[in-house]
């Protein structure tokens, strides 16, 4: 029963911990967020595949993995507007076979562009969306994040608030 204790302790512990870092970092992320007025839509463009390339990136793995191995090797699909406009975007592929195939079959791809004001910078979204409804979800994810977070948290206290209080009762 000592273990099993120990266990859930450790657990809880860790889940508390983790929920406070997301937290921490939805905030930052939820202030990064720039208005949808900072955008400037320039329309719906369509992307072809021209060219697969690898990428390194640093390993998320854990322990000796990591260590032994901080980058691995992703491919990616590159991607550019038909209207020759100058737009790229790029998508990660799950293999460079995967890669090859989706560049050969050519397959477009209907992106919205749009324009970062404050600097001469772009960013491609679904078809769909619109510098507020872009927008809107980001902050909805980060809102989301908060709240589950929040709610450990509250929760891991509680327990730990009536678990003091039986203690303290019984002595």
């Amino acid at each position: 029963m000592e273990k099993l204790r120990a266990i859930l302790f450790m657990a809880g512990l860790m889940l508390f911990l983790l929920a406070a870092v997301t937290g921490f970092l939805s905030v930052q992320d939820y202030l990064d967020i720039l208005p949808a007025e900072s955008y400037e839509d320039k329309g719906v463009y369509t992307f072809r595949p021209y060219q697969v390339l690898p990428v390194q990136v640093e390993n998320t793995g854990t322990g000796r993995e990591k260590r032994m191995n901080p980058t691995k090797t992703v491919y990616m699909v590159y991607y550019r507007d038909t209207e020759a406009k100058g737009y790229r975007w790029e998508e990660r592929a799950v293999s460079r076979e995967s890669g090859e195939k989706t560049v050969d079959a050519g397959v477009t791809v209907e992106r919205r562009v749009l324009s970062i004001l404050s600097s001469r910078a772009y960013i491609t979204v679904a078809p769909e969306l619109d510098a507020e409804r872009y927008t809107a979800g980001l902050r909805r994810r980060d809102l989301l994040l908060l709240g589950a977070s929040a709610a450990y948290i509250l929760l891991y206290l509680g327990a730990w608030c009536v678990l003091w209080y039986r203690r303290r009762k019984s002595i």
